[in-house]
């Protein structure tokens, strides 16, 4: 005869992917695990490790682009580990398009490519609106170069 042991519930997830939070016990740090676990998905990343790494690197290269209150918000609004990475950097003296920033996070992982690059990015990117909302996303686009919208999953119009 088989025992089964009762399974924890299932955390439920809103349709953006990034689980709701567990009832108030959940830490700065189960808030990074949640993350991961997004960009995992997001990225069909095949262990947390990969996921982890390039969740690091992206926001890491982000990091330098934000800066002022956005930065400051943006840090505040990401688990405790993720906010370091962003504010542990310097800011460019120089912004760069949406497609020299995917190439500069190419140069930063290993056997990338710029196409490998683009889904590493928009991996971690598109999960960013639902864990700091759409409201401090747009905060950062309006300081970005145009194209990055599309890294964040959104579409970017523009006027005729």
């Amino acid at each position: 005869m088989t025992t089964l042991t009762p399974q924890k519930p299932a955390t439920p997830k809103p349709a953006g992917g990034i689980p709701a939070p567990a009832p108030a016990a959940a830490t700065r740090n189960d808030s990074w695990h949640r993350l991961i676990d997004a960009v995992r998905e997001s990225g069909q990343y095949p262990t947390r490790s990969e996921a982890e790494s390039v969740t690091r690197v992206v926001l890491s290269a982000l990091g330098g682009h934000i800066v002022g209150d956005e930065r400051v918000d943006l840090a505040r609004a990401l688990p405790e580990e993720a906010a370091r990475v962003v504010a542990s950097q310097i800011p460019v003296t120089r912004s760069l398009t949406a497609a020299e920033f995917v190439e500069s996070v190419a140069v930063r992982i290993e056997g990338a490519t710029p196409a490998t690059a683009r889904w590493d990015v928009s991996s971690v990117l598109s999960v960013l609106p639902d864990l700091v909302g759409d409201a401090l996303v747009t905060r950062l686009l309006a300081q970005l170069p145009p194209g990055y919208a599309l890294l964040f999953g959104r579409a970017e119009l523009s006027l005729a």
